[in-house]
């Protein structure tokens, strides 16, 4: 079975993130830094050479794939902040309804910047999908 490319490094998350170009974005990561520590009680690690991710589990599929997967986590990119929200989107429609401007996949939320959601919902939605994947429930 082939093996996922994206896993965790040593590098350096902040020296990363200090090397986005765009003002914005760099502050915008930064502050998703903290909302994402805080939220996961995790250190950030740089997961392949573009994701920033907190926590991990084990994953394991009936097929019998298996593999270790962040619990959150965002990247950079130059169209939109990609946010993962590993729990997926169904069962938050009152969440995503008051997040604000923003467009999803399976997992991933997809942002311009910060300032077009509303951070609380966005944290709740991260604590959420954390809690879920620890198997327990949020406060």
């Amino acid at each position: 079975m082939a093996e996922l490319k994206t896993r965790p490094s040593d590098d350096d998350v902040t020296a990363f993130l200090e090397g986005i170009e765009d003002e914005g974005r760099r502050a915008d990561c930064f502050d998703l830094l903290k909302l994402m520590r805080r939220v996961t009680g995790e250190e950030p690690r740089l997961w392949g050479s573009s994701i920033v991710g907190f926590g991990s589990y084990h994953y394991e599929y009936e097929s019998g794939r298996e593999g270790d997967w962040f619990v959150a986590g965002f990247a950079p990119r130059k169209r939109a902040l990609t946010l993962y929200i590993m729990s997926g989107f169904s069962g938050h429609d009152e969440l995503m309804a008051r997040l604000g401007r923003h467009t999803t996949g399976k997992s991933c939320l997809y942002i311009g910047s910060l300032e077009d959601v509303d951070r609380d919902v966005l944290e709740e939605l991260v604590s959420r999908s954390a809690a879920h994947l620890s198997g327990s429930r949020p406060e």
